[in-house]
């Protein structure tokens, strides 16, 4: 120790800095660093495990827990150093198989290290992909934070340590020990403080993700179910309900509303190449089917589409974008329910139904028969007919079409025009009887001020000074005078002298 101690005396600041252990690779030799790889299922701040998973658009995985305060803090990728805010970060949706492994949900393949991880941005699943080809994202010996030693709890740190204890010059034993328990349990609370805070954190942001755009609604006459919310019987019997002791009814879904007081047929007219086509829409009976066209006919959807699929003596089909027979979407980004009456029939010509991939998977696309079809009957969503342009309608059939039924010559949606929009007078209506009914509420709450207590009348002086004596009615009840006596009833038989 002594020869150690001499030597150490005799190093210069370059030595130590150079050579020996106060050597340190700099921020920009990141070639120099020594590869670490990271294993996929760690964060790649805290270079720990992840339980709450999230990533940036460059694919880099974090925990949220410790990502947000980070972000507060610095406002930049920990991995790459470039600016990032929360609302880049994508939520990921692991899947473990039945030992706890995080794998494939389509291949089934337990991920490992040499995996090729992928995730969809609309949804956050995570897949299996190939083989990855760049391993310098998993060095976190490059990582922005590692090298630049960014730390979220140096500030609570540096508030934390007021006593310094390393300014007494010489202390006991005992008195040693007893700072040096007092440093660990101050370590552990310090260390118990951050993983609450980022937790609570964490949990809030996640809470408020959920129900940012949703506000607290209440049931009016109009959406108000015939059934309560249940929460009063919840509470009552689960201790992590909050306590409830009024009951409020539920609130019926905003298209069971609408679409109960739908009671009008809608029409519209598709401009074609080859002529119109005046359709009737069936809103009364299959409104949800119908609101979709609706819909994406307002908005342009259908404007300069083709009618890619055509079957002489059968149907003629479109509503793609894509022209394949592919593509599409509804109005609501996703599938909905087929909608399906007993007295709507493919039967005749010119009924408009809906073209699916299979039960409720309802898009864009939609069908015009050329003739009778009653075998799609319960396959497909009927929801209108042509009632008027049929001489349109044989023009298109009479186009000659390829092997892939794919008319030869060009029919185009030019564009759709709506006269009548059911779901539009709906809303304008319920807009208009809710603000009446709000209208007519504020007003009944409306306080009415309190009149004037009037000021009593003085009749005479003392006691009574307020009775009007003259004002007193005799309250005699009973009159003195007898009233006619009745005779008594006498159980003989007379005569018939006194009729």
């Amino acid at each position: 120790m002594e020869i150690v101690a001499s030597l150490l005396q005799y190093l210069t600041a370059s030595e130590y800095t150079q050579y020996y252990g106060g050597k340190r690779t700099g921020v920009g030799n990141s070639s120099a660093a020594e590869f670490r790889r990271l294993p996929f299922d760690h964060c790649s701040l805290s270079l720990q495990p992840f339980e709450h998973p999230f990533c940036t658009p460059e694919g880099v995985i974090y925990d949220l827990m410790h990502i947000v305060p980070f972000l507060k803090k610095y406002g930049v990728d920990p991995a790459t150093g470039k600016s990032l805010d929360q609302k880049s970060l994508l939520k990921l949706n692991f899947t473990k198989n039945a030992d706890g492994k995080y794998h494939c949900p389509v291949l089934f393949k337990v991920f490992n290290e040499n995996s090729h991880i992928v995730a969809i941005k609309t949804t956050g699943n995570v897949f299996s992909y190939e083989d990855p080809t760049n391993l310098e994202k998993f060095n976190f010996n490059n990582f922005h934070h590692v090298k630049n030693k960014l730390s979220v709890t140096e500030d609570f740190e540096a508030d934390q340590n007021g006593e310094n204890y390393g300014n007494l010059k010489s202390v006991n034993s005992v008195t040693r020990d007893v700072l040096e328990e007092i440093k660990r349990e101050a370590a552990n609370k310090k260390m118990l403080f951050i993983t609450k805070f980022n937790f609570l954190y964490a949990f809030d942001l996640i809470i408020h993700q959920e129900k940012k755009n949703e506000e607290t609604e209440k049931a009016d006459k109009f959406n108000a179910a015939h059934y309560s919310t249940g929460a009063v019987a919840a509470s009552s019997t689960s201790t992590a309900v909050e306590p409830s002791t009024f009951h409020e009814a539920a609130i019926l879904d905003d298209d069971i509303v609408r679409y109960s007081k739908v009671k009008k047929k809608g029409y519209l007219q598709i401009v074609s190449n080859l002529g119109p086509l005046n359709i009737e829409l069936h809103c009364d009976m299959t409104p949800k089917t119908c609101e979709n066209f609706m819909k994406l006919s307002k908005i342009g959807y259908y404007d300069n589409t083709i009618f890619h699929r055509s079957i002489k003596n059968f149907m003629i089909q479109g509503g793609d974008p894509t022209g394949t027979g592919s593509g599409g979407e509804s109005a609501w980004k996703k599938p909905f329910k087929d909608e399906f009456k007993p007295n709507l029939s493919h039967q005749g010509r010119g009924i408009l139904s809906m073209a699916n991939s299979g039960p409720n998977t309802n898009k864009s696309q939609f069908f015009i028969t050329y003739r009778s079809c009653q075998h799609l009957d319960k396959k497909h969503s009927i929801f209108g007919r042509v009632v008027g342009g049929l001489d349109t309608l044989s023009k298109m059939e009479k186009i000659k079409t390829d092997k892939d039924d794919k008319p030869l010559e060009t029919i185009k949606i030019m564009k759709i025009m709506i006269f009548v929009d059911p779901f539009q007078e709906v809303d304008e209506e319920l807009a208009k009887l809710r603000a009446e009914e709000k209208s007519a509420a504020e007003k009944a709450l409306v306080v009415n001020e309190e009149p004037k207590s009037k000021k009593l009348k003085t009749y005479h002086q003392g006691v009574g000074k307020y009775i009007n004596s003259a004002a007193i009615v005799n309250s005699e009840v009973y009159n003195n005078t007898e009233g006619k006596k009745k005779k008594n009833a006498t159980g003989q038989f007379g005569d018939f002298s006194s009729w």
